[in-house]
């Protein structure tokens, strides 16, 4: 009979594998640096930005994904609760794309939109990487739960 996994295993068991730490440490930087820049350069990369795309109210869904990227940027870069780092930077890949690639695609055509989607089609793989396979022998995720071996 097949256990079940509890809500622990699920969120905090991690493959033991050292070349994990590579794959957090690109993301957990660039979601980090990111987040900072939209406080720091809010024209640029904030509020002007989003306003640009067309968000309602921009000043706050800014800093709402600032903050998001920030605070799961470095947990991803520390390795503790990297799943559940993960979603929230895979929503805000998702919406990236809905809100400024896919326009690229409809009105400029595949290679366009293909050209302007590589960092973010990279990030998205990353964080689907993490999301399935955990922070890594080197993490805090795996210092806490150390799975029984029963």
């Amino acid at each position: 009979m097949k256990q079940k996994k509890s809500i622990k295993t699920i969120i905090l068991y991690t493959v033991n594998d050292n070349r994990t730490i590579l794959i957090r440490l690109i993301v957990g930087l660039i979601f980090l640096s990111e987040g900072i820049q939209k406080y720091m350069f809010p024209e640029l990369v904030g509020t002007g930005r989003f306003e640009k795309i067309g968000f309602a109210d921009p000043a706050f869904w800014a800093y709402f994904a600032a903050t998001f990227e920030i605070i799961c940027g470095s947990l991803v870069l520390f390795g503790l609760l990297t799943r559940l780092a993960s979603i929230p930077l895979l929503v805000i890949m998702m919406t990236a794309f809905v809100t400024t690639k896919w326009p690229i695609f409809i009105n400029k055509g595949f290679w366009n939109m293909a050209h302007e989607y590589r960092t973010d089609f990279a990030m998205t793989l990353l964080l689907i990487y993490l999301l399935i396979y955990g922070a890594g022998k080197w993490s805090f995720d795996s210092k806490i739960y150390k799975p029984s071996k029963t």
